[in-house]
């Protein structure tokens, strides 16, 4: 099972000697693999100590910024709609959990 990595994670694995098995997606594919990362990266985020924790939001921040670009969105477009949410319906800074 394969999945979706960094544009030069296989130039890294060259450079260790051994040859990759790299296929490139086709815009479908790839939006359904940018989601299955999005969860693979948000799970690697749960489980990460808080010296960690940076880095794995790092990673969701990636992953999010090419699931905007593979939807044909500018980021700034994503980050103007979080902002009329915010002030729309709040962000999470309450903690406010509903039971």
């Amino acid at each position: 099972m394969g999945k979706l990595v960094r544009d030069k994670i296989p130039d890294i694995i060259r450079q260790d000697g051994r040859e990759p098995a790299v296929t490139v997606l086709g815009e479908a594919e790839y939006r359904a693999a940018l989601v299955a990362k999005l969860f693979e990266e948000a799970t690697e985020v749960s489980e990460a100590s808080p010296m960690e924790v940076a880095e794995e939001i790092a990673d969701v921040y990636e992953v999010l910024r090419a699931l905007a670009a593979a939807n044909r969105y500018e980021w700034a477009a994503i980050e103007k709609t979080a902002k009329a949410k915010r002030e729309e319906r709040g962000g999470f800074q309450d903690r406010l959990y509903l039971a």
